[in-house]
């Protein structure tokens, strides 16, 4: 999860540099835009795949019943976030809505509630 969590934070700086551009008058750049979605297509996907995984290892490895930690509460409301920030930038992508910063405010929320959400894990680490 901290090298899909490093991953966001990329395609943020990415995204938040698009952002920048954008309020500036300038023009964003597509060598930008693929950056950003060469980092967050692959983030969204590892963070999908470990907030199922969480779950499964939780029951199966450790005998635990799933979804009763605050950090799994936490992991509920990131991923989605970014299922939703997901979505909405293949929306954007397509031509099929002009929700920029929308897309981008549930990225960032999305950024900060999973950095929590990994501090609330520490303490279930073995």
């Amino acid at each position: 999860m901290l090298v899909s969590l490093a991953l966001v934070a990329l395609a943020l700086r990415a995204g938040l540099e698009m952002r920048r551009r954008r309020h500036a008058g300038e023009r964003r750049g597509r060598e930008l835009v693929a950056r950003h979605l060469r980092l967050a297509k692959p983030a969204v996907y590892m963070i999908a795949a470990g907030f199922l995984g969480g779950p499964l290892s939780a029951w199966w490895l450790r005998g635990w019943t799933p979804g009763r930690t605050f950090h799994a509460g936490l992991g509920v409301v990131a991923a989605a976030l970014f299922l939703s920030a997901g979505v909405m930038g293949h929306r954007i992508l397509r031509g099929k809505s002009r929700a920029v910063d929308a897309h981008g405010w549930l990225g960032l929320l999305g950024m900060l509630v999973a950095a929590v959400a990994a501090v609330a894990g520490f303490v279930l680490l073995p």
